[in-house]
């Protein structure tokens, strides 16, 4: 116990003299005996021992520190390093602390983390490793060795400066095979890619899907790291983002689960059953225009479901392939008219060669040439229309800023069952002399 006395006046000159030094030693140490030593020096020489800390490792150091020693530290610190070590910390750290915040610091870390809804910021993970630039290999493998115990190892480690500055990041090969004297600036590789934390989540997939990578870091403006974005993350967050979109599209709501409370389902499914009933009243207000037409040919009542419906699954077939392109970032913003008129010549296309088709089954079912055109031509309108509007209604929202996946297939289907019923009975009115 004395000669461990003894040592705290050299420890403490070591931090007075040369406080980077000093603060990257720590940073090779296990978090406890790093603890004792901070734990041992003049509160002031502890604070600014963090002020040096990379944020991951100033996080770590204080999971096991009393409430006391966090107020006070976090009190000395610059509002945004205080920021980004909060942020470091656990879920659980965050509660554990934050009624000890002082209430102005408390006020400067929320504005800091005021990220949106979509941004880096707000899906980066805090799980990842930072160490010095002047730390040695075999000091930064045995650091990651320990960490390893606790949790799975990093396939990374990312080297700060002394201001905690991202300067660059190092292979685990590149490691493994360097001199274990060296020091990490000089194995490390500075061509890094990092994003900002308030990049759009939509650009951070684009860049991780264009480049491979599985992870990026996060900085912030003065390229402080944050965090890091991890790519089967992404993964994730877009297969549930897929699977409410889908319930989206039919009018569910994208919360509800196969279990959801009856009472839950209903508030979610029956505003949209209703809004359903409206669209379907104003299809059956065309079908009115045009009764005495049907009055006089009720043949024409049979072929109506087959020019709505053939309308509504071309609609359905382009819906699904641009919802799967918005989800999965694929259709880029100056490519938006390009994918409507893709869509519209496909609808055409299909128009023609299923109009085609039918025209020939109403001709020889009934035996008139002239509903065989009827028909036809009203299946080349509606697939046309089918085409245009189920590109056009998501890619419209998504621009308006608004979720493109609420219930498009309600309002698709709206559309080709007017445009179906109104163009068939049209073409039907034009050719009314050659139907008899």
């Amino acid at each position: 116990m004395a000669h461990r006395s003894a040592l705290i006046p050299l420890v403490q000159r070591f931090f007075e003299h040369d406080p980077v030094a000093a603060v990257q030693s720590l940073e090779t140490m296990k978090e406890s005996d790093a603890m004792k030593v901070l734990r041992a020096l003049p509160a002031p020489l502890a604070v600014q021992a963090f002020r040096f800390l990379s944020a991951g490792h100033a996080a770590r150091l204080l999971e096991d520190a009393p409430p006391d020693i966090f107020r006070e530290i976090l009190d000395k610190l610059e509002p945004r390093q205080g920021a980004t070590l909060f942020l470091n910390l656990s879920d659980e750290d965050r509660e554990k602390f934050l009624e000890h915040v002082p209430e102005k610091t408390r006020a400067k870390i929320a504005e800091l983390l005021q990220y949106p809804e979509n941004s880096a910021g707000r899906i980066m993970s805090t799980d990842f490793l930072t160490l010095h630039t002047s730390v040695k290999v075999k000091d930064a493998i045995r650091r990651i060795r320990a960490l390893s115990r606790r949790n799975a190892p990093a396939s990374y480690v990312y080297v700060v400066d002394s201001e905690d500055h991202l300067v660059g990041v190092i292979n685990m090969r590149d490691m493994l095979i360097a001199s274990s004297t060296q020091t990490l600036e000089s194995v490390m590789r500075t061509d890094i890619v990092s994003v900002n934390s308030f990049l759009d989540r939509e650009e951070v997939a684009n860049l991780l899907s264009r480049l491979r990578y599985f992870a990026a870091p996060v900085v912030d403006s003065e390229n402080r790291m944050l965090g890091v974005v991890k790519a089967d993350e992404l993964i994730s967050d877009v297969q549930d983002e897929a699977t409410e979109d889908i319930q989206k599209m039919f009018g569910a709501g994208g919360d509800e689960r196969a279990m959801s409370p009856v009472l839950f389902s209903l508030r979610k499914r029956l505003p949209w059953l209703h809004v359903n009933l409206g669209t379907a009243f104003l299809a059956a207000s065309v079908v009115g225009l045009f009764e005495d037409v049907i009055a006089r040919f009720t043949v024409l009542a049979v072929f109506l479901p087959v020019v709505a419906g053939q309308g509504g699954n071309a609609g359905a077939q382009t819906l699904a392939v641009v919802m799967r392109g918005l989800v999965l970032r694929e259709i880029p913003r100056g490519k938006i008219w390009r994918l409507i008129l893709k869509e519209t010549s496909v609808g055409i296309l299909n128009g023609v060669a299923i109009g085609l088709v039918t025209a020939l089954v109403a001709w020889m079912w009934h035996g008139n040439a002239v509903l065989g055109v009827v028909i036809g031509l009203a299946m080349i309108v509606n697939l046309f229309a089918a085409g245009l509007s189920g590109a056009a209604i998501p890619l419209t929202m998504k621009t308006m800023g608004l979720d493109p996946a609420q219930s498009s297939s309600i309002v698709l289907t709206t559309v080709t069952d007017v445009v179906g019923f109104f163009s068939f009975l049209g073409f039907a009115v034009l050719f009314q002399n050659h139907l008899a």
